[in-house]
């Protein structure tokens, strides 16, 4: 597996075909590298692409946590990845993101504009960050320790795989008929990395998206973003609100936002062929 030194941090990465028409996709919370697995082979391969575990995530190292979550702030995720393009050699890249994913892009855009081209963001947290729900820690440590409640936590951002009956509350989750053996091995393996990530990365980035949202700093600076964006939100995601995908290209300076039916939070393994067709069209223009 390879690895690369992004700062203090050793962070795992997959990559993907080859030449100078580079992306760096960043998956979202509770996510690694993994969920672009059923897109790798639906990929050309003249779009170079790289997928970097934050740190706490998947294979990456996981440092304890120092207070108040400051190591696993979404500013030091975005810190890891610039660390982590720089080091790879990258001058000149675009981005895909997902979910938690787009709000670590906002600071590295922020940060240094002239490294990054255009983005893809898919059911992201807008500039605005996100209003958690409930005891985030209390969450995790359940995840942690119970697979089953792992398994339907996660089954309610990928809807499209699932019964929707089953997704209500005290039922168990069960797949469609309709969904491939691959969905269902994929859909396995991250419940699996989802439970091993660190406290820093599991309950460090709700405080964070929280506290995003409270203080409004992203939302100050975001019309000083001029890269085009294009944002995809599933029409049935449970996480984020769409209110939230509206004002997000309000606040843009050049932000278009594309519906996409039949789909919640997951659409790299809801749909992977619908999403890898955007993917390649989009990155080859």
């Amino acid at each position: 597996m390879p690895f690369i030194q992004a700062g203090e941090v050793k962070l795992h990465y997959v990559e993907h075909g080859s030449g100078n028409n580079i992306v760096i996709f960043i998956h979202g919370y509770l996510g690694c590298v993994q969920w672009m697995d059923l897109i790798w082979p639906r990929l050309p391969k003249d779009i170079h692409v790289y997928a970097i575990d934050w740190r706490g995530c998947g294979d990456s190292e996981k440092p304890a946590v120092t207070g108040d979550f400051e190591n696993y702030s979404i500013k030091q995720h975005a810190k890891d990845m610039i660390n982590a393009i720089n080091a790879l050699g990258i001058s000149k890249c675009s981005l895909a993101t997902h979910s938690t994913g787009g709000l670590i892009s906002t600071y590295m855009l922020l940060a240094q504009p002239q490294l990054f081209e255009k983005v893809l963001a898919l059911d992201p947290v807008s500039p605005t960050g996100l209003q958690i729900p409930g005891d985030s820690r209390a969450f995790f440590q359940a995840l942690k320790e119970n697979r089953n409640f792992a398994f339907k936590a996660l089954a309610v951002v990928a809807p499209a795989l699932f019964v929707q009956e089953s997704l209500r509350p005290g039922t168990k989750a069960e797949f469609k008929s309709g969904t491939t053996a691959q969905q269902r091995d994929l859909f396995n393996l991250i419940v699996d990395k989802t439970r091993i990530l660190s406290d820093g990365a599991g309950v460090g980035t709700p405080y964070h998206l929280q506290k995003e949202r409270d203080t409004g700093t992203l939302a100050k600076e975001a019309r000083r973003i001029k890269h085009h964006h294009l944002v995809l939100w599933g029409e049935d995601d449970m996480l984020i609100p769409r209110k939230d995908m509206e004002e997000m290209t309000k606040l843009l300076p050049d932000c278009q936002l594309q519906l996409i039916k039949d789909a919640g939070h997951a659409l790299t393994i809801e749909n992977p062929d619908l999403y890898a067709r955007i993917f390649t069209e989009y990155f080859s223009q």
